[in-house]
This record gives structure tokens, C-alpha cells and sequence, in this order.
């Protein structure tokens, strides 16, 4: 892929962040939540993370399964979502120093994006986004109000992440910024190997992975964490 075809080296970056949107810049997983509250609860919901945490079925087929549960329409989901997902406490000051110092915010999610459009334009501003690129799932909504997620690619994982980095990652040397990558849970098993440093958030599956698969990562509980990180790599004080 030619670098023209890369939005987050338009401004020729010291370093990009790639982050996991929900349990990652949200305090609650919307995917999970909807599950638990609209669809088959928290039980069955928790089998299938473990299933797919130790490779038993593959991350598609068990979030295909979470989403069928839910019958709701997919406009009072946004609008359930809406009055009850959080916002990590970090990440608007997060925000705020990594556009002013040029280090671009591309959210890579395995979720769907009017999800997360919705939940970003209310919890961190208009601006945040219209400006942050959301890598991510579609939906479909069908006229009898019935939805379905429409995933962005053919892998095991419906949106494999690695996907969206490693164009970045196999630029040359003099052409390649510092790549960072935040995560949580099971839907960031295939990115966790591809950025030069990966912040893991502490107590989630996303750590219990990497510790199995001797996978190195440095842990956040919330952005401040990684805010801190981050601007000792831009001003060279921490090295990947």
C-alpha cells in the first residue's frame, strides 16, 4: 500500500496510536453491555469470551452469536448505549495533547462504526469525530427494523486488526513513525503483535493472552496511563 493511501501519515507523524474503542477508550464494552442487557445475558456471554480466549471458536463466530441475541432495534441500542456507556477518564485530555502534537488517533475496532460515531460524538465532542478515523465493523438495517452486523473482512475474526497497522508497520525505516497500540479484551488478539509497543489494560483478557503467548506490553489502567506513556515516547524519555 502506497503511503498516500495511509490517512494518519497526511501529517508526517512522530508517533500514531492505535487504540480499541470499547473496554479501551469507553469504561464499559458496548458490545458486551448490549449482550448482557438485551440479549442472553452475562453468563453465556462470559462462555463465549472464554471459548475464544483459548481457541475453542473464533472471535466471528462468537460475536455473531452475542449480536443475535439481541432483538432490540438497532436505533434504541444507540440510544440505550447512549445513556449508559462511560468514557474512559483519561482520554479527553489524551485527545487533546496528541492533536496538538500531532500524533494521530485512529480507533480500530470490532464494533460498528454508527455505534461508535454515536458514542464518541457525545462523549468526546463533534470535532473528535469528525477528525478520528474509525477502522471498524458496518451494520446492516433491514425495513423490518431487524439488524445485522456487516463485517469489514473474510477472517476468523470478522475485522482482523492487524490488517489496518501493518501497512504502517512495513513502511521503510526513514518513512515509519512510532506505532502504539491500546487494547482490552479478545477482539484485539490479532493486533497485539504488530505496533512497536502494545498497552494491555490491566485485569483483562488481553493481558491474560499476551502473558500465554509471551507477548511483551506495558499496562494502563485508564488513559492517563497511556497518556503518560505516549508523551515519554514523543519526547524520547522512554524507548520501544
Amino acid at each position: 500500500m502506497a503511503t498516500s493511501e495511509l490517512p494518519a501519515l497526511r501529517t508526517s507523524p512522530k508517533v500514531i496510536v492505535f487504540t480499541d474503542w470499547d473496554g479501551t477508550v469507553t469504561l464499559q464494552d458496548s458490545n458486551d453491555y448490549l449482550t448482557d442487557e438485551l440479549g442472553f445475558g452475562v453468563q453465556r456471554r462470559r462462555e463465549i469470551n472464554q471459548d475464544i480466549l483459548e481457541g475453542k471458536t473464533s472471535f466471528r463466530d462468537g460475536f455473531h452469536e452475542m449480536l443475535e441475541s439481541i432483538h432490540t432495534p438497532f436505533p434504541e441500542c444507540i440510544d440505550f448505549l447512549l445513556k449508559h456507556v462511560q468514557l474512559d477518564p483519561g482520554f479527553v485530555d489524551f485527545y487533546q495533547w496528541a492533536r496538538a502534537n500531532n500524533v494521530p488517533v485512529v480507533i480500530v475496532s470490532s464494533g460498528m462504526k454508527p455505534i461508535i460515531f454515536a458514542l464518541l460524538t457525545k462523549l468526546v465532542g463533534e470535532q473528535a469525530a469528525s477528525e478520528i478515523e474509525i477502522v471498524s465493523n458496518d451494520v446492516k438495517i433491514n425495513d423490518d427494523g431487524s439488524w445485522h452486523i456487516v463485517y469489514r473482512d473474510e477472517s476468523s475474526f470478522g475485522h482482523d486488526k492487524s490488517r489496518a497497522i501493518r501497512p504502517y508497520a512495513d513502511l521503510e525505516k526513514a518513512k515509519r513513525p512510532v506505532l502504539l497500540y491500546c487494547g482490552d479484551g479478545v477482539s484485539d488478539l490479532s493486533a497485539a503483535k504488530e505496533t512497536d509497543l502494545l498497552f494491555a489494560k490491566e485485569g483483562r483478557d488481553l493481558i491474560t493472552y499476551c502473558e500465554r503467548e509471551h507477548i511483551p506490553y506495558s499496562v494502563f489502567k485508564s488513559f492517563k496511563d497511556i497518556h503518560v506513556g505516549t508523551q515519554e515516547i514523543f519526547e524520547g524519555k522512554r524507548s520501544v
